[in-house]
């Protein structure tokens, strides 16, 4: 039983080692395959929304605080880049890429005061807190036209590339980005500062009983997944060629990530990459074939009702679930089935014994 176990324990590390694998294969290879300027333009997007739906998770996912305020990170990590390029006057091309990580530390930077603010607060207020300093940001982009252009928006350098080739250099550069928000989760998720933030998500006043520092831990966990949105959101700026205070600092850019993280899963790893890569791959394919608009939105909502009702824990939770359930019983089928054959009663045949009982060498049949 106990070898059993070992064994299927090393084939599902080594199944999941290879669906990543693949999944990787497939990240890269696929604007070399898919080629075309719109697929791959849908693709940007897609990859995009999976690094931002993934630091978005490896605070709100980790801690259980929902945050409707990171398209303050998405936004600044957009003004940021533009900036940098407009003052540096840069001409467009590889240099303005070395120039999202920057992006990013500013995004982070402007996470501290926030979280320091907000996450005073506790589940339901920080959610409310979150939204004012979104639309906060927002009116500073508006008001600060020395700074921002205000409404006129501000133009990012052309870049030079041209033809088939135009997407796959955001492609890649977001990739990155996505490889970078990825590694973060992951080590947060298995580390003691992960298991520090899930106990903040199950019980958080027994969490600071237990000798964890709760607002330092959820804010430090903050300011890490502002660093990855706000890189995406200096890549998207680029991408699009000029960016406005209505579109950089956007409610539904809160809305979108939250969903693809409670479609996929929340609080694992991969959850917010399936959510974002069928959610946003779907909606920009819709809005270029039908230029569907905003009418997405509504398929969101319903979306999002049909998960919370129908798949409360996210896509990969209750698949993966279902997929334990089925190895369970075909693990005990094997069990009883070599008890069987050896003249012993099956330990399924003594539902009224405990399972340690069961198998203990000298239990009584």
């Amino acid at each position: 039983m106990v070898r059993s176990d070992v064994v299927a324990g090393a084939a599902s590390r080594w199944v999941k080692v290879g669906v990543w694998a693949v999944a990787g294969i497939v990240l890269v290879a696929f604007p070399l395959v898919f080629s075309t300027p719109a697929v791959t333009s849908i693709a940007v997007f897609t990859v995009i929304f999976m690094a931002a739906a993934t630091a978005w998770n490896s605070f709100s996912g980790y801690s259980g605080y929902i945050s409707i305020g990171h398209a303050v990170f998405f936004g600044s990590g957009a003004y940021t880049i533009a900036l940098i390029a407009l003052h540096l006057h840069l001409v467009g091309g590889y240099e303005i890429f070395w120039f999202v990580p920057v992006a990013g530390v500013v995004a982070m930077v402007i996470a501290v005061p926030v979280g320091l603010i907000a996450l005073r607060t506790r589940r339901h207020t920080f959610v409310v807190i979150t939204i004012a300093f979104f639309f906060i940001f927002q009116l500073l982009a508006y008001n600060l036209s020395s700074l921002t252009k205000g409404s006129a928006g501000i133009l990012l350098p052309t870049p030079p590339w041209t033809g088939v080739g135009f997407n796959q250099h955001f492609y890649y550069a977001a990739l990155v980005v996505l490889v970078v928000a990825v590694l973060l989760s992951v080590g947060i998720r298995h580390s003691r500062f992960g298991l520090q933030l899930l106990a903040i998500r199950d019980d958080e006043d027994r969490a600071a009983g237990l000798g964890v520092k709760t607002t330092r831990v959820k804010l430090i966990a903050y300011v890490i997944s502002a660093f990855s949105v706000g890189m995406v959101g200096a890549i998207w700026a680029y991408f699009l060629g000029d960016i406005h205070p209505q579109f950089a600092f956007t409610p539904l850019f809160d809305l979108a990530v939250a969903i693809m993280a409670f479609l996929g899963g929340l609080g694992t790893i991969s959850g917010p990459l399936f959510g974002a890569a069928l959610l946003e791959s779907l909606q920009q394919y819709f809005t270029v074939q039908y230029s569907a608009g905003d009418l997405y939105l509504f398929a969101y909502g319903a979306l999002f009702l049909v998960v919370i009702v129908a798949l409360p824990k996210g896509v990969i939770p209750t698949v993966a679930d279902a997929y334990r359930r089925w190895h369970d019983r075909r693990l005990q089928a094997m069990v009883d089935r070599n008890e069987r054959l050896s003249g012993a009663s099956p330990a399924s045949e003594a539902p009224n014994l405990p399972r340690a009982v069961q198998a203990a060498p000298g239990a009584k049949r």
